[in-house]
């Protein structure tokens, strides 16, 4: 089974450094680091320069998701500069990126992550192909929930993990909303996300995104890892004639 772990943006939205504390009293060995709002993204600067996350042993960075056309190239400068001395992957959407240059120098570094329905991008296998074309060595955040959203019968999801599985580096889980909300895994995402799970690299850290409260964390974990485990054999009761 693959480890798991938390966005510290689902464990405690505005707090950064609460949801990596949180992570560290679970013993969590991988964790994101979420800046999905551009006004976040000096806090995440500065908190990875003066926090010691050595007790992890993956750890991503995820990119803004609302800067304007002006402030990319800050964005990703600021990104690169942690992604080259921290060796860590940072999450982009690919809808965000508007000037291809300023990405292009992250390399390996530069995760594109498969995206939800309301997006015009990166939601299906060939416009991920797409995307890659443009950045042949990136790697992908394979959201599972986001591809079941794209398509409920979980073909879609076959299809990016048959082709695009060796680029994995890291797996989003949650349960995705009809509008697009993130929510905490229920029965039916589990028996969805089984129905790939043997597709699923598990080397690839799965970062939750699920919005939960410390105290509910544990208990989320566990229902992913349920996901990796075989399911329970059913059994037919045989009625003598």
């Amino acid at each position: 089974m693959p480890p798991i772990g938390f966005s510290t943006g689902a464990l405690f939205k505005d707090a950064l450094s609460d949801g990596v504390t949180a992570a560290l009293q679970m013993h969590l060995e991988v964790i994101e680091l979420s800046a999905l709002r551009f006004r976040e993204l000096a806090s995440l600067v500065e908190f990875v320069h003066a926090a010691d996350l050595t007790a992890f042993h993956y750890v991503s960075l995820h990119a803004p998701t609302d800067y304007t056309a002006e402030q990319e190239p800050a964005v990703a400068s600021a990104l690169l500069t942690l992604a080259n001395q921290f060796h860590w992957p940072v999450v982009v959407h690919p809808d965000c990126i508007v000037n291809q240059e300023v990405w292009k120098p992250f390399g390996q570094w530069l995760c594109i992550e498969n995206m939800d329905k309301r997006k015009k991008a990166g939601r299906t296998l060939e416009e991920l192909q797409s995307v890659f074309g443009a950045f042949p060595d990136a790697r992908l955040c394979f959201d599972i929930a986001h591809a079941r959203q794209v398509d409920s019968s979980m073909t879609e999801a076959y299809r990016i993990l048959r082709e695009l599985s060796n680029r994995i580096c890291q797996i989003h889980m949650s349960e995705v909303t009809s509008s697009s909300k993130h929510d905490r895994i229920s029965e039916s995402a589990v028996a969805a996300f089984r129905e790939v799970a043997d597709q699923l690299p598990l080397n690839a850290p799965v970062i939750l995104e699920t919005p939960v409260t410390p105290e509910q964390a544990l208990g989320e974990i566990a229902q992913a890892a349920r996901i990796f485990a075989p399911a329970a054999p059913t059994f037919v009761a045989v009625v003598p004639a």
